[in-house]
């Protein structure tokens, strides 16, 4: 297995906000006004965007969320913990990876407005994903999570507080 700094150095992975480190691979040419089809968007958006994403051991993508759906695709590495409030506010967690035997899927959807977080599978070394946004990804559409969230899902404080940045 590759070193998690042989695949940062080989793909040009810078640190990313939320945690972990990425790089943009795709941008779609097309866009589409989004204005004209729902009042929480504004503006223009790519119809898609693709990334690579690199989490590492005690290390965590903390909860966030963003209006567009993503898909996450496992490449290497590691499994990956998705951690997920759903619109019910339920707890709901799946592992990316590539033991289908153990439940593990190698492409997982995180619906649009769904706060989420990601870790490395029990503390592992590092994990090597790639996720596809569609509308594309704009930081005008990401929202980090504070601490406040915890006051909204008390139920679920014990993820929460272990996977928001403070």
């Amino acid at each position: 297995m590759k070193t998690k700094e042989y695949w940062i150095e080989k793909l040009g992975l810078i640190e990313h906000p939320e945690g972990g480190y990425y790089k943009e691979t795709y941008r779609s040419l097309l866009e589409v006004n989004l204005n004209s089809i729902d009042k929480e968007w504004n503006g223009k958006r790519n119809l898609a965007t693709g990334i690579y994403f690199l989490l590492e051991r005690n290390n965590f993508s903390a909860f966030h969320r963003i209006k567009s759906d993503e898909l996450w695709h496992f490449y290497g590495g590691d499994p990956i913990t998705i951690h997920m409030i759903n619109l019910k506010g339920e707890h709901v967690s799946q592992d990316v990876g590539n033991d289908l035997d153990k439940g593990e899927v190698l492409q997982y959807l995180v619906p649009a407005n769904t706060w989420f977080a990601s870790e490395v599978k029990d503390n592992r070394d590092y994990a090597l994903v790639g996720c596809t946004v569609s509308f594309g990804f704009d930081f005008d559409d990401f929202e980090m999570a504070d601490r406040s969230l915890i006051s909204e899902y008390p139920e679920h404080e014990k993820v929460l507080r272990r996977l928001i940045k403070e």
